[in-house]
């Protein structure tokens, strides 16, 4: 008995070392297996991942070019459809169109205090007001000549009023749009023909600066001829010269026809870069541009401006007026073009109310840079006024 069940023992030990071994190779392959697919994971995505997410990254390129193109289209419609509505809203208001000749909400610098003029170097110069109608006033500089600086100096409103009847002619200056009085090329202007022996008057008008009023065409004419006769109230036999810049030569010329048809001419008119009229004026203006060639561009632009009451008619007022006649202009003059500035100047010489008196066209080459506002800087401006302002026996000079 004892010998059989030795045999049986060993059978079945052989047996469990046998099912060890398979279940430990078993193992083994299951690790094995394991650690392959580890590295396969590690090694990175097969050969049909990487076009999956080459696609995708087009997909969101395109999505996003997609996207910014219908936003440039979206502003491009917006520019056209705004391009298209500002002359239908330009014809349908055309108080925007006085607002945009006159600038007069423009002022620049915007921090000077016009009652204090000594703050622009204007140590010789004093500030007032003068009321040419109920409910409009206007702020008036007036600067004495240069050789009377230090007299000047504390010297109340009254005294400088009397200096009008002094021996030293006189400038009325009217200026162009936006800005005040105080304007820095302005009062660079006032120093100039203040170190020339001039006294120098210049206001601004209703609605602009301090002044108070509506802007209108005939209100600035009508401001002009208040200040006019203000000064020639106090001046006595003293020469009274108007000079009038850009917009201010239309005032110029509406002033001085009115006072040549009442027979009280100024002895002389000078214009620094005019126009012939405000529609040639604003169809040649550089803002205008944009719409020069848009169908019906007078009627949409141009009109609007007549039927505000607006035409600042160089042109004509020229052949009613009768006294000296000089004439300013640049030829790199960019607001008003200097052809503007010639066919008046052709205009008014053959005029037979000038057949008495100078006329004379002063071209500054576009070489020297004194574009539209920049002429005072000229060092030829002294001899030029001398030679004109000088002269006051009557004859023509071309």
């Amino acid at each position: 008995m004892r010998k059989r069940t030795e045999p049986v023992a060993l059978e079945h030990e052989r047996h469990a070392a046998s099912g060890s071994s398979s279940a430990g190779s078993a193992a083994a392959a299951l690790d094995a297996d394991c650690r392959l697919k580890q590295n396969l994971y590690l090694a990175g995505p097969g050969p049909a991942e990487p076009r999956c997410a080459a696609d995708a990254g087009m997909k969101r390129a395109l999505g996003r070019r997609k996207g910014l193109c219908f936003r440039l289209r979206k502003i491009l419609l917006c520019v056209v459809g705004l391009y298209v509505a500002i002359p239908f809203l330009i014809k349908l208001c055309p108080g925007i169109q006085a607002k945009l000749i006159f600038l007069n909400f423009v002022r620049v610098p915007y921090f000077i205090d016009l009652k204090k003029p000594q703050d622009q170097g204007l140590n010789h110069t004093c500030n007032y007001y003068l009321q040419p109608e109920e409910d409009v006033t206007l702020g008036v500089w007036h600067t004495v000549p240069a050789v009377w600086w230090k007299n000047a100096q504390g010297k109340d409103q009254m005294w400088y009023e009397d200096a009008l009847a002094s021996s030293h002619p006189i400038i009325l200056y009217l200026h162009g749009n936006a800005g005040t009085r105080g304007g820095d090329h302005r009062v660079e202007l006032y120093k100039v023909l203040s170190s020339l022996g001039y006294h120098v008057v210049t206001f601004d008008y209703r609605g602009w600066g301090d002044s108070v009023g509506t802007p209108s065409e005939r209100g600035m004419t009508y401001d002009a001829l208040h200040v006019f006769d203000w000064i020639k109230a106090r001046s006595g036999d003293n020469p009274v010269y108007i000079w009038g810049h850009s917009l201010g030569t239309g005032v110029a010329t509406n002033l001085v026809r009115r006072l040549c048809e009442r027979e009280t001419p100024p002895d002389a008119l000078i214009l620094e870069s005019p126009f012939t009229n405000i529609r040639e004026e604003a169809k040649s203006h550089p803002f205008s541009v944009i719409y020069r060639y848009f169908p019906g561009f007078d009627w949409f632009f141009l009109d609007p401006i007549t039927s505000s009451g607006i035409q600042f008619a160089n042109d004509e007022n020229v052949k009613h007026i009768s006294c000296s006649l000089l004439i300013l202009h640049a030829e790199d003059d960019p607001v008003v073009p200097f052809q503007l500035g010639r066919k008046l100047y052709n205009i008014a010489a053959p005029s037979r109310s000038f057949r008495d008196f100078k006329v004379q066209f002063i071209p500054f080459h576009s070489d020297l840079g004194y574009r539209h506002k920049y002429i005072y800087k000229s060092p030829e401006l002294p001899r030029i006024l001398r030679e004109f302002l000088g002269k006051s026996e009557p004859g023509r000079q071309h």
